[in-house]
């Protein structure tokens, strides 16, 4: 499997994620919160959750990218980082990766609501799949949902 990972220089953000397989189908974009403790070798519980979505789809791999990409475990410290938690690349390696794949599927849970990022990124991408949404409307997070859960058009 060919992995890798876009940071800043100091590691602080993580950009784009990558995790490919094959070249038979191409690739699944995922968006979520922030990344968490993923790199470049390891991967964290949601990324081999969406591995396992996008290898029962048939897809060759995936890239992962969040709405934030300040890189910490717990989403609270968002709201609390002494930091721009979007990151000055964000923006740019979301479009760059959407228009690479074959579909993109948004995930980021209740939390997209912070700074209004949930809705900016929505409209980024009118074409975009999720899983269903939240109570809050939020697109719900792959890591808590079952192996075959349905997309759905956003």
């Amino acid at each position: 499997m060919q992995r890798g990972a876009k940071f800043s220089p100091d590691r602080i953000y993580r950009y784009r994620l990558w995790r490919i397989w094959d070249n038979r189908k191409g690739i699944v974009l995922f968006i979520g919160l922030n990344p968490s403790t993923a790199d470049e070798n390891i991967n964290d519980p949601t990324i081999r959750r969406c591995i396992g979505f996008a290898m029962g789809w048939g897809y060759s791999g995936m890239f992962m990218g969040n709405i934030f990409a300040f890189r910490n475990t717990y989403p609270e410290i968002l709201k609390i980082c002494n930091v721009d938690p979007l990151g000055a690349e964000n923006d740019k390696e979301l479009r760059a990766m959407n228009s690479e794949a074959l579909q993109t599927v948004l995930c980021w849970g209740n939390d997209g609501l912070y700074k209004g990022r949930g809705d900016i990124v929505v409209n980024m991408f009118p074409d975009a799949y999720s899983f269903g949404y939240t109570k809050q409307g939020q697109p719900k997070h792959p890591l808590y949902l079952p192996k075959n859960a349905i997309l759905v058009h956003t």
